[in-house]
């Protein structure tokens, strides 16, 4: 009988629930056979042979010595995987001069004999032991060394010949344990500090190895080749030397055990939310201020989806973060002259899902209009701010904030970051590299785009190229082969789920406003200087029902990136109205506090008696001729900057943390709708006549556009 086979009958031995038993009456039936199993106590129990050998309860105690699969050795495939080429031919050669010992044939058997075997010395009569001392003179070997093949041979095979063969393979086998110790401890002492040399740790571990165990005699000192491969075997456990200090922090922090992972099963059950640093210089459109620019991203995780952008100035804030959330209840409009598949009502979201389409412009969304289950955030001071988790505690969003140092709890949201560098930004003019490494030698000199021109390249290609592209980490376990955008993994998601979680009330958003408390006059409200008017306000004089900070004030809730219209929701219907400024655009224009602290300062240098009247006057004529897409309106832009910059010098100064304007730059125009042609504009003077002439050299315009600011 095999060593690996155990005799099942009358008398073998089982342990069954955890207890012993043995088999006392064995019976075929038709629906298979059955055995009766008897317990220490003298109990009974009849169950099938299948059960009884395959369910996991009962476990076969065998009287005879043999294989069991927790041996402390490795499995012949393990074992002889390990083997090079050169290897596993010693191994060959010494098996066959075994089998050859054995039975008389290199093979092992008669019918592969070769023509000259059994050699007489190795004939059937030949006792064993002649045998291997005729061997060990052949191979010039001792008879001890052919009866350790014999043996290992017998027992494990050519996996038993392949220990002798590859050895332990590891220096630090041959090295005391406790000085092994000691230096992986100083290894990872040195995780936050600059990186040491190989020697300096060498000579640490010496010096404390002797200290605590009471000299050098005490434990044995490497060699100095030794040392420097035991810290090699110890780099693959501890990275220290090889990989940059960042790096190797990052492989020190992560988890002991296997990773763990959210898998979201519907589109809106996570929602990521991070922000980034952007690798390409910006340009304030008002200020002209070189800035540093900052993308705040929300992400549906299942989908990968992009549900909010919002790029700000230097750094981000609560507000912002806010107006990302608020991008996923309110998606914003799709662009002018976007494809059909880049518009979202066109590729998968229900006409029935509640929207106010009042709200919406254009042919359709950019984005899909979701309430997040849970928000994946960092510890950040503006996503944990009162105000956010306020609002969503109301609405039900749970907040879970991502683990300490931890990015990759926020992986395809960093991802998304990359590809948007690697894909989008690079091709950008104005990159300036992921670090100063990478950072050409005057990358402020190329063109640049303004902050909200950037923004709308970022929106465009997230909603025509990224949300259509197949994504790697979009996976269905059913067909591991099928290649699935974010958009086309929003369809599946929702034929999967059944449905998605949708803005029950778009009018939710605006809770996610910043809140301001003003009285009501007869002239209306006034905020910054801003007065606002509308259907719906209470009378002037009206008791407030809110015991606001102020005298009979009222919330009204602020858009920082559109002041010309704030939100009131009136206390008797609970309806909310949008009142408009004054003085805003007509054509619908949103405009932000900044731009208007920006007109206010343009039109005081300008007017003796300044306001907001003129100030927006100022204002949109310098937007028309910078959104400018000819030649002839860019070379007006640039000529009105700059005189914009000598009238109000202390308006252009770079900010704190901004770059400074660089000679040479060239101003991009905003991508959109074509302006009227160079001759539909206002006539210039003979010198701007000049300068759109045939002969007009750009390339030397730009040279000194911006030198005067």
């Amino acid at each position: 009988m095999s060593g690996a086979a155990a005799r099942v009958g009358i008398g073998t031995r089982f342990r069954y629930d955890g207890e012993m038993a043995e088999i006392v009456e064995m019976t075929a039936t038709a629906a298979g056979s059955e055995a009766v199993l008897k317990d220490g106590r003298g109990r009974l129990v009849r169950l099938s042979v299948r059960e009884l050998l395959f369910s996991g309860r009962a476990e076969i105690i065998p009287e005879e010595a043999g294989p069991s699969s927790q041996d402390v050795g490795e499995i012949a495939s393990v074992v002889l995987s390990q083997l090079d080429d050169a290897q596993r031919q010693q191994v060959m050669e010494r098996a066959g001069h075994v089998r050859e010992v054995l039975t008389g044939y290199t093979a092992g058997s008669t019918e592969l004999a070769r023509c000259s075997e059994p050699r007489p010395e190795y004939a059937a009569a030949v006792p064993l032991e002649a045998r291997y001392r005729a061997k060990a003179a052949e191979l010039g070997v001792s008879d001890r060394t052919i009866r350790r093949w014999a043996a290992a041979y017998r027992h494990r095979g050519e996996a038993g010949l392949a220990d002798q063969v590859r050895g332990t393979g590891k220096a630090a086998g041959r090295v005391d344990d406790r000085w092994v110790a000691v230096a992986r401890e100083v290894m990872a002492e040195h995780t936050d500090a600059s990186k040491p040399s190989r020697k300096r740790v060498i000579e640490l571990t010496r010096a404390r190895a002797a200290a605590r165990y009471g000299g050098e005699r005490k434990v044995a000192q490497p060699s100095q080749a030794t040392a420097y491969r035991v810290l090699a075997q110890l780099e693959r456990e501890h990275p220290l030397f090889r990989l940059s200090t960042k790096r190797n922090r990052d492989i020190a922090a992560r988890p002991p055990g296997p990773y763990g992972k959210l898998r979201p099963v519907r589109p809106g059950e996570y929602l990521l939310m991070d922000s980034t640093r952007l690798d390409v210089f910006a340009c304030d459109p008002l200020t002209l201020r070189w800035v540093q620019a900052e993308l705040t991203a929300g992400m549906d995780w299942y989908t990968r989806c992009i549900t909010g952008i919002r790029l700000t100035p230097v750094s981000t804030k609560a507000v912002d973060v806010s107006a990302v959330l608020y991008q996923s209840f309110r998606p914003r409009p799709s662009g002018p002259g976007w494809p059909g598949h880049a518009v979202w009502p066109e590729h998968g979201i229900p006409r029935t899902v509640l929207v106010d389409t009042g709200a919406v412009q254009g042919p359709g969304l950019s984005g899909p209009p979701l309430v997040p289950e849970t928000l994946v955030v960092d510890h950040g001071k503006v996503y944990v701010s009162q105000h956010l988790t306020s609002v969503c505690r109301r609405m039900g969003i749970s907040i879970q904030p991502a683990r300490l140092r931890t990015g990759r709890d926020k992986g395809p949201l960093k991802r998304f970051f990359r590809t948007l560098r690697e894909d989008l930004l690079q091709a950008l003019p104005g990159y300036k590299g992921p670090d100063l490494a990478s950072r050409g030698s005057s990358p402020e000199g190329e063109a640049f785009f303004f902050l909200d021109e950037l923004e709308t390249i970022i929106r465009q290609w997230v909603a025509v190229v990224y949300h259509h592209r197949p994504h790697q980490g979009l996976v269905e376990a059913g067909l591991p082969g099928l290649e699935l955008s974010p958009a086309a993994m929003f369809e599946h998601g929702m034929a999967r789920s059944g449905y998605i979680e949708a803005p029950r009330d778009p009018d939710l958003a605006f809770e996610f406003l910043r809140t301001e408390w003003r009285t009501v006059q007869h002239y209306g409200v006034e905020i910054g200087g801003r007065r606002y008017r509308g259907a719906g306000l209470p009378a002037p004089g009206t008791r407030s029902p809110y015991n606001g900070p102020g005298t009979n004030t009222w919330p009204f809730q602020v858009d920082p990136d559109d002041i010309t219209r704030i939100y009131f929701r009136h206390p008797d219907d609970r309806r909310w109205r949008a009142l408009l400024w004054e003085h805003a655009p007509p054509d619908g224009m949103p405009l932000s506090e900044e731009a208007l602290a920006f007109a206010r300062k343009l039109a005081a240098s300008r007017y003796r008696y300044p306001d907001d009247r003129l100030a927006m006057a100022d204002l949109l004529e310098r937007w028309r001729l910078g959104l400018g897409d000819t030649r002839a309106e860019r070379r007006m832009a640039l000529r009105l900057a700059r005189e914009t910059a000598i009238e109000l010098p202390e308006t252009v100064m770079p900010a704190e943390g901004a770059a400074a304007p660089a000679p040479g730059s060239t101003l991009l125009g905003r991508p959109g709708p074509r302006r009227p042609a160079a001759d539909a504009l206002p006539e210039t003077g003979d010198d701007d006549a000049a300068d759109f002439g045939d002969g007009f050299d750009e390339d030397d315009f730009y040279a000194d556009a911006l030198e005067d600011v």
